[in-house]
């Protein structure tokens, strides 16, 4: 049987967004927190004081806010090399709505929804060398222009001088990793 959760919500103010909090009597001892849209969502043990459950409140809120001007900055930074790597290697013809890094791509170095124009690349490649990264920009960005990922695609991607040496790369974390799902890329 589940343990019950206790619930409870505070408003947005002109300074600090919604949080909602969740108290958990299986919860010990760690507290976290996550943004939910436009609120922050913190987990708590059921067993905290009201002092205790207010510090816990400020500290993860401020951690949250942090984080997210961090990604964003982070954010725009890619979206200027992206931006830049479009302009030298496909003429500016790759023009993204947006680029940004995200957690949750598990199979994936980094995907594209040309409907949309929206790139994103896999956090797994930050601390990754510059030209590895570069190259997955490259590839994303050709796919605004060519969806799939036949020889006109691969004719925009070749133009990236170092295409062959940044996958040789990423197989070869790949294969170090001993992931058996990544694809190609």
């Amino acid at each position: 049987m589940a343990a019950p959760l206790d619930r409870s919500s505070r408003p947005a103010t002109p300074d600090r967004p919604a949080v909602e909090i969740r108290r958990s009597a299986r919860r010990r001892k760690s507290v976290q927190a996550y943004r939910d849209g436009d609120r922050i969502v913190i987990l708590m043990p059921a067993g905290l004081s009201r002092a205790e459950e207010q510090r816990w409140v400020d500290t993860m809120v401020d951690k949250v806010e942090r984080r997210d001007r961090r990604t964003r900055l982070d954010d725009d930074e890619l979206h200027t090399r992206a931006d830049e790597l479009s302009a030298r290697y496909l003429g500016g013809a790759a023009v993204p709505t947006s680029v940004r890094w995200v957690d949750n791509q598990r199979r994936r170095w980094g995907s594209c929804t040309p409907e949309d124009g929206t790139i994103r690349l896999s956090s797994r490649l930050h601390g990754f060398p510059d030209w590895v990264v570069d190259y997955v920009l490259v590839h994303e960005l050709a796919h605004l222009l060519v969806p799939h990922h036949g020889p006109e695609f691969w004719e925009h991607v070749d133009r990236y001088p170092r295409t062959e040496r940044a996958r040789g790369f990423l197989e070869g974390v790949v294969a170090g990793a001993g992931w058996k799902d990544m694809p190609e890329i």
